[in-house]
């Protein structure tokens, strides 16, 4: 098998350019990353990778809760419209250029410029970015926005050389130039990424491992047997289905977390041809998949009961959840009356995309045969995850299988994807009394008044059904016994720091 033979010529000590290595971390990928550069990216499993290879301003700790990183201090003007910001001093990128205020304010201007940067909509709220200090950076804004930390934290604030990117510009991501703990050393599309340890990083003595080399296996079974053979030594999202022989086997570590996120299906309303279907066009026939799916009877089919059912982007039980709109029972009857109400025939044929993965094509064979019952001819396309991206960008999708790992900031899991201006709204939404909620809601410090707000939002989401939400995952890490100091975060990212073995 091509996975074990290439892992295998990792064990024990590799040469690469003249240096010899010998400790690798071996990690198994769900899929494989779109673009290595941070202005772009918008998949989860980049997350992974970044998180070895850029440094951001600011990092969570295990209660998702906002800590320094390379901002070591910050501060707000009484009107909520200047945030100064202290730099870590004797940083480097990996080119060995110095990180400072000048550099990240280059950064920032660069993630709110690039015409490809999808970083944009999350850093609107920016009027102005200024080094007024070496080590101080002053971010001046058009409106206030209690969101902008949150964006720091995550791939908004991840510090690049900027020389390096205004040297390859988009072409960035192909060979990132950034401020982590490891730097880019190679990527293989669809077979791996190494990365190699920074010396100059200024926690070096913490990562214990010389290389890190990430494999995309989207086989979750693949997956699971490379680590029982030590080909690798972490697998990300295993299978719930696996983890009951995982709990019963010596030689594994299982470590669970719920996530932050939600899964669900994104459909194409407004985004070229494929949207003037009766799906895309008629909000009565998405209402009426929507109650053609048993989220419960989906949950145990496919995951062993393990995840939790959900019909909103927030998890039921979760602060922002909203307990006026509960889990819709599945209603065959009323489904097919509201086909009949929007005067289409049946069956309504339409195709939705999936990951080329088990577990995806599970989920969509499973919304195929009850979404049957109610009229729809459903057809699934297995794709890469980064061809269904680019597919959705394109327009060229009914229905798009997919989910989003979750921010710790509410406004990061909906104005994305249903505000007009977000950067993942592939299925082009366009609603006004939206957009007015999402950015008053960016405004108030006080959590009632954003969650009324957004509740607001979900009435009229719970009528248009852009996104149908389906589910909320648990994360669960598979490791050999002999690692240790591992902690599972809520937002799936893996964190090196501390682990060893």
């Amino acid at each position: 098998m091509k996975t074990t033979a290439f892992m295998a010529t990792l064990l024990g000590t590799v040469a690469l350019g003249g240096m010899a290595f010998a400790a690798d971390l071996r990690i198994g990928l769900n899929e494989d990353p779109d673009s290595l550069d941070p202005a772009q990216s918008r998949t989860f499993v980049s997350s992974l990778v970044y998180e070895s290879l850029c440094a951001r301003l600011f990092n969570t700790n295990t209660d998702m809760e906002i800590i320094p990183e390379l901002a070591t201090d910050w501060s707000w003007s009484e009107d909520g419209m200047t945030l100064v910001l202290q730099l870590r001093e004797g940083v480097t990128h990996h080119d060995g250029t110095p990180f400072d205020a000048a550099s990240a304010a280059r950064v920032l201007d660069r993630n709110m410029t690039l015409q490809e940067s999808r970083r944009r909509g999350e850093l609107s709220s920016i009027a102005a970015v200024e080094a007024t200090g070496d080590h101080e950076l002053t971010i001046t804004l058009n409106a206030p926005d209690v969101t902008l930390l949150a964006q720091l934290a995550h791939h908004a604030g991840r510090m690049y050389s900027p020389d390096a990117a205004e040297e390859a510009g988009a072409a960035f991501g192909t060979r990132p130039v950034c401020t982590g703990p490891y730097a880019f050393v190679d990527r293989v599309e669809g077979d791996r990424i190494v990365l190699e340890k920074f010396a100059d990083h200024w926690e070096a003595d913490e990562y214990h491992y010389d290389r890190v080399i990430y494999q995309p296996i989207p086989d979750t079974t693949v997956r699971l047997a490379n680590v029982r053979s030590g080909d690798l030594d972490i697998i990300e999202r295993t299978a719930p289905s696996d983890v009951p022989g995982i709990r019963e086997d010596s030689r594994l570590q299982l470590f669970e977390v719920p996530n932050i996120g939600y899964q669900g299906i994104t459909v194409n309303v407004a985004n070229g041809p494929r949207a003037e279907g009766p799906l895309g066009s008629n909000p009565l026939v998405r209402q009426a998949l929507s109650l053609s799916i048993d989220r419960e009877a989906l949950n145990q089919v496919v995951f062993e009961g393990e995840y939790v059912v959900g019909n909103q982007w927030a998890a039921p039980g979760t602060a922002w959840y909203d307990d006026n709109d509960p889990l819709p029972a599945r209603d065959i009857d009323r489904a097919r009356e509201l086909l009949a109400e929007a005067g289409v025939e049946t069956p309504i044929r339409i195709e939705m995309q999936i990951g080329n993965n088990p577990i995806a094509q599970q989920v969509g064979q499973v919304v195929q045969a009850m979404a049957s019952e109610a009229g729809f001819d459903i057809s699934l396309r297995a794709t890469e995850f980064a061809t269904l991206l680019a597919e959705n960008v394109a327009g060229n999708f009914d229905m798009s299988l997919q989910g989003w790992s979750g921010r710790i900031d509410p406004d990061a899991n909906i104005h994305p994807f249903v505000g007009s201006d977000g950067a993942n709204n592939d299925q082009h939404y366009r609603n006004d009394q939206v957009d007015a909620l999402l950015a008053e809601a960016r405004t108030l410090p006080d959590t009632d008044a954003r969650k009324a707000l957004y509740d607001q939002t979900r009435d009229i989401l719970k009528n248009d059904l852009p996104l149908i939400y389906l589910y909320h995952i648990k994360y669960f890490y598979t490791m050999r016994t002999g690692i240790e100091g591992f902690e599972p975060y809520a937002d799936g990212i893996i964190r090196l720091k501390g682990v060893s073995g």
